[in-house]
């Protein structure tokens, strides 16, 4: 896989929010093949910070209802990026 297929998109929620801040740790959408070698790889190579430890998070799509008909969302892979003590990494500087 290429680097930048693999990580999709940060994830700015308040869970998030506060593992950042107490123990150095990222949410980021990654892709549904993706394994945590691939995943630690990519991070390193694109934001060029020291990875620690990589944990995943495959999340089901949620059933939908419009009137009659049902659909289903689609299904996601989060990954937990942890990073060595002294590295930081900003996706959105100066907020």
């Amino acid at each position: 896989m290429k680097l930048y297929s693999i990580v999709k998109k940060p994830l700015f929620t308040e869970k998030g929010a506060a593992l950042k801040e107490a123990e150095n740790k990222v949410l980021v959408e990654v892709d549904l093949k993706a394994n945590k070698i691939e995943i630690r790889k990519a991070i390193e190579e694109i934001f060029k910070v020291k990875v620690d430890k990589v944990a995943t998070v495959k999340v089901h799509g949620k059933q939908k209802r419009w009137g009659k008909s049902v659909g289903m969302g689609s299904d996601r892979k989060k990954a937990v990026i942890t990073l060595k003590k002294g590295e930081k990494l900003d996706f959105i500087e100066g907020v």
